[in-house]
């Protein structure tokens, strides 16, 4: 089994366990990984996930040696593309192209590259070990970034340094990620799924429609003016705000144990 999930009240932590091949994606992997991130989204008694990379790795993208045994049939084959554009195809790393309604945490030890780094950047955000790294290592195979990498990295850098990292291939250590915001947390080596966790049991234990309608803001303020952004906060929230805002404010004048 090369994909398990492992749950602990509302928190999924799902794995990757493919460590004879730092975790690299095959079509079976993805398929698995795919599903288990639907069963996650339409699980009522979930509310976050950790997505975490057994054996040291996080993922190093797509399983490059199987790939090269495919001629172009059987690659559409395998992955179940279509052959025209007639339909946006599934991502060849599972999940990177799905629009889950819950928060997703990666915690990344070691490499996540190329297609692996396209699986971090899918996720809300990251915690990094001290030695992992990012990079678009698939620039010396002459693989291209198709499951999102030249969409997700300039939003989250700005892109000139996406410019940069994409068209170089170079190693992004976690240290330069922190300080570019391609992560958010740098955490001791072994770590990462421990503190991905901690934070995921943090925002499962707020009130969800909220957390929800503030992601689902975020989300689509890509590309929309500020009119427009704030139009979308304003209908999208007010679902959360009398679902639960209002309780909420009526809590917060109650007298409380809490420091």
């Amino acid at each position: 089994m090369t994909v398990s999930i492992e749950k602990n009240r509302a928190v999924w932590t799902i794995i990757l366990s493919r460590p004879e091949a730092r975790n690299a994606i095959d079509p079976a992997t993805a398929d698995a990984l795919y599903q288990a991130f639907i069963d996650f989204d339409r699980d009522e008694s979930a509310a976050v996930a950790v997505f975490w990379g057994e054996g040291g790795s996080f993922c190093a993208g797509w399983d490059l040696k199987q790939a090269s045994a495919l001629d172009n049939d059987d690659f559409f084959e395998a992955h179940n593309m279509p052959t025209d554009e007639s339909d946006v195809p599934p991502a060849l790393l599972g999940p990177s192209r799905l629009a889950l309604n819950k928060p997703v945490i990666a915690a990344v030890a070691g490499p996540a590259v190329a297609g692996g780094m396209e699986l971090a950047l899918w996720c809300d955000f990251r915690v990094m070990e001290e030695s992992a790294y990012f990079g678009v290592y698939c620039r010396r195979w002459g693989i291209p970034l198709i499951d999102g990498g030249t969409v997700r990295l300039p939003r989250l850098v700005g892109e000139g340094r996406a410019r940069e990292i994409i068209l170089t291939g170079r190693k992004v250590t976690a240290s330069e990620s922190l300080q570019i915001g391609l992560a958010e947390y740098v955490v001791a080596d072994g770590k990462s799924r421990a503190k991905a966790e901690t934070l995921a049991h943090e925002i499962a234990s707020h009130p969800q429609i909220c957390v929800r309608a503030d992601r689902r803001s975020l989300n689509h303020q890509h590309g929309k003016s500020v009119h427009e952004a704030m139009t979308y906060e304003w209908y999208n929230g007010r679902e959360a705000l009398f679902a639960e805002g209002i309780d909420g404010a009526g809590r917060f004048g109650k007298p409380s144990n809490e420091n």
